[in-house]
């Protein structure tokens, strides 16, 4: 049966200049098949070089800026926000067996989401202006999602979003899963929930659970920790006074989030009014928090 220990991953403690990878996983850590995660933190001038190897990466901006190198192609200047509560993302997509380099212009924190993968597609530079943003849900349960690799995306298995949950409201609700293939109702998909709270002291809530009470875990996440996602319900609700951002990378063999509600909730969706705004939540709760 997993536990908070199997679940929840802490940040890597960094030196006093605050610089390094923050957190990884890969799949032998998570316990699936497909996804691997990190997030590193540069000075400016700093470099990074990798190579994709049998994954297909999105490299997402989390703050900063920076020049990418590889052997799809060259970009410069990737990046804008300071931090994720100051805008949308650029993001670069690379195929397998890709060697790149990311050096940093100022100080920078990026993502590194992979998974992998049997098919290529070409490399391609994703700016602000493609992140289709979508406002979800309404009351309390009012969030944003930024699709930044969406299903429509020409990749393998790759998918990447960024939600933004404003103080005191509840994302990822009613509760949903997609740990079954039962197409077009549901997908199986493994996830990855990265946290950013808008202040240091701040948290959220995630419960994760099964209908059979196999798992039943619920868990206090604050900036930089990791969720992993296996199995299960899993709604989140950010403290009161605290802007919840959350990354999310999942991949199936289906290309496609379908998701399936908790029965017992799902009638909450009746409940909504209709929402007062349709402007990106980000420009609401950003500011410098």
């Amino acid at each position: 049966m997993p536990t908070q220990t199997d679940l929840l991953i802490h940040p890597n403690p960094l030196g006093p200049d605050e610089v390094g990878e923050i957190t990884s996983v890969n799949p032998s850590r998570a316990g699936w098949q497909y996804i691997s995660f990190g997030v590193r933190s540069f000075r400016a001038g700093d470099r990074l070089s990798g190579e994709t190897g049998d994954n297909e990466t999105a490299l997402v901006t989390l703050g900063g800026r920076c020049d990418v190198e590889s052997t799809a192609g060259n970009w410069k200047g990737l990046g804008k926000r300071t931090h994720v509560f100051d805008g949308l993302p650029y993001a670069l997509y690379l195929p397998r067996r890709t060697a790149y380099a990311v050096r940093a212009t100022t100080s920078l924190e990026v993502a590194l989401c992979s998974t992998r993968a049997e098919r290529d597609f070409p490399a391609r530079l994703i700016q602000p202006q493609d992140v289709e943003v979508e406002i979800r849900g309404g009351k309390n349960v009012t969030r944003q999602i930024s699709h930044v690799v969406k299903p429509e995306f020409p990749a393998h298995r790759l998918l990447v979003c960024e939600v933004y949950t404003p103080s005191g409201n509840w994302s990822s609700y009613p509760p949903h899963k997609h740990d079954q293939a039962n197409p077009p109702h549901e997908v199986k998909l493994e996830e990855i929930y990265y946290y950013k709270i808008s202040h240091p002291e701040g948290f959220a809530i995630q419960r994760l659970y099964t209908k059979d009470g196999r798992v039943d875990e619920t868990l206090t996440v604050r900036t930089n920790d990791l969720v992993l996602v296996r199995e299960g319900y899993h709604p989140v609700v950010a403290g009161p006074g605290y802007h919840c951002y959350y990354l999310n990378v999942l991949a199936g063999d289906i290309r496609s989030m379908q998701a399936a509600d908790d029965p017992t909730y799902a009638w909450v969706r009746q409940t909504w009014a209709p929402r007062e705004t349709d402007s990106p939540l980000y420009g609401m709760i950003g500011g410098k928090g």
